[in-house]
């Protein structure tokens, strides 16, 4: 039987140490990555106690009067909560549509470099909001599993290329990251969507890795491959997806393929469904040079193109 276009690879033989089950693995990932861009993973460590917990607090910064939650709003690429209206995924790929029908709480790398230029751009201190003071510890508890998840997964790339588990990993000695915690509402909240507006639209992600805790649901994730189009993304509640970005499928010279997906408007026949995402963003060290692409300059320029400001 052939390989579905987004398999669930489980991450424990990768693990082992075992050569043979690691180069079994690293040659699935391979197959995967050339034609969707999307992977499932299971084996990866994080709890999902941990995932649950993150969604229970955000969710209530997010049910909170916008009045409150105003003073925390940010442009795209801000450390804060991009309200409503702020975000248009589709304009990365330079079509004009409504703005995404979301809101999120969105965090950083903070650590900083030494060098005050790139700390200034790029690793400034996250905001916590007050209203909910216990989710800062779980968010940086979940940040530091799928940090380490990051790195692995840059490994198993690294070699599924076939050019060492270092290839990419020596990019990433202090990688910068984003995280964002996306709540879409329903349409008992939001009303009617417009004609051609998605919780996100139509894009690919911008830096290297991709890992997405996400929900089931009716106005979910879809991704797209040349041989299948649009289709609704496979779900196991066990696994974390993961897809890589512009910058990955450029450092492979194409060989893989950055993945493109959407998030379906809220449907009209479950007008209450609300959803919520844990999205991490893994990037590599600021000024890397992929493919005679400056990374950071690359990841400014598509930040600043989603943004509807």
């Amino acid at each position: 039987m052939s390989e579905p276009p987004v398999p669930v690879i489980d991450l424990t033989p990768w693990l082992s140490g075992d050569p043979a089950a690691r180069a079994a693995t690293a040659r699935r990932v391979d197959r995967a990555l050339r034609d969707a861009g999307f992977l499932l993973v299971t084996g990866h460590g994080v709890e999902p106690e941990l995932r649950a917990a993150v969604r229970r607090e955000a969710r209530r910064f997010f049910r909170l009067d916008p009045r409150v939650k105003r003073p925390y709003a940010v442009r795209v690429g801000g450390r804060g909560w991009l309200g409503p209206g702020t975000e248009a995924n589709a304009y990365a790929e330079g079509v004009r549509t409504p703005p995404d029908l979301k809101e999120s709480l969105s965090f950083a790398a903070d650590e900083p470099t030494g060098d005050p230029a790139v700390d200034a751009e790029w690793f400034l201190p996250n905001t916590w909001p007050a209203e909910v003071p216990e989710l800062r510890p779980l968010v940086e508890r979940y940040l530091a599993r799928t940090r380490e998840l990051s790195g692995r997964l840059l490994g198993l790339l690294g070699v599924a290329l076939g050019e060492g588990e270092d290839f990419f990993t020596r990019h990433s000695a202090h990688p910068t990251w984003g995280f964002n915690i996306n709540w879409y509402p329903g349409r008992d909240v939001l009303g009617e969507p417009e004609p051609g507006q998605f919780r996100i639209g139509p894009h690919t992600d911008f830096g290297t890795v991709t890992v997405l805790d996400r929900q089931a649901g009716r106005g979910g994730l879809q991704v797209f491959t040349d041989a299948g189009g649009w289709q609704d993304a496979p779900y196991d509640p066990d696994a974390l997806t993961v897809n890589i970005g512009d910058l990955m499928a450029r450092w492979t010279d194409g060989r893989w393929c950055s993945g493109r997906h959407r998030v379906l408007p809220p449907p009209a026949d479950v007008p209450s469904e609300e959803l919520m995402s844990l999205v991490y963003f893994h990037e590599c060290d600021p000024g890397t040079d992929v493919r005679g692409v400056d990374s950071h300059a690359y990841l400014r320029e598509r930040l600043d193109a989603i943004t509807t400001e």
